[in-house]
């Protein structure tokens, strides 16, 4: 398998796990990208977690070894259409799963997500890892 991947905080956890699935595809990918967006639901997890410091830690030397992508105007662009487009159909998803697909429609990247939300944005490229 190669191409260019982003991932959805599910799959980032599951990594932390070692899940063997998601390891072995990571081995085999040309690029991996993580949203801002991700980072801070992880944060967030380890606020609330019983090992605050640990997972903060462990929060910190993901994002130092990974390319974080961040919002911008273009990325706002993107979001608009996305939200629209969900709007037509009456489908609404959480806020950040729509920051998190219009990030993949900008860098036009496969989002990596076990998440069914992400089944309701048209024309985005997910796997199930």
């Amino acid at each position: 398998m190669s191409g260019r991947y982003l991932l959805d905080t599910n799959v980032v956890i599951a990594l932390f796990a070692n899940d063997s699935v998601v390891v072995e595809h990571i081995k085999d990918v040309d690029e991996v990208f993580v949203p801002s967006i991700v980072i801070g639901e992880l944060y967030y997890g380890a606020q609330k977690s019983g090992r605050v410091n640990a997972n903060i830690k462990r929060i910190d030397e993901f994002v130092a070894d990974n390319v974080v992508l961040n919002c911008d105007v273009e990325t706002a662009k993107w979001y608009g259409q996305v939200k629209n487009g969900l709007r037509k159909k009456g489908r609404p998803v959480p806020e950040n799963y729509i920051w998190i697909a219009a990030l993949a429609f900008q860098y036009d990247l496969i989002l990596v997500s076990r998440d069914g939300h992400f089944n309701e944005v048209e024309n985005l490229s997910v796997e199930k890892w």
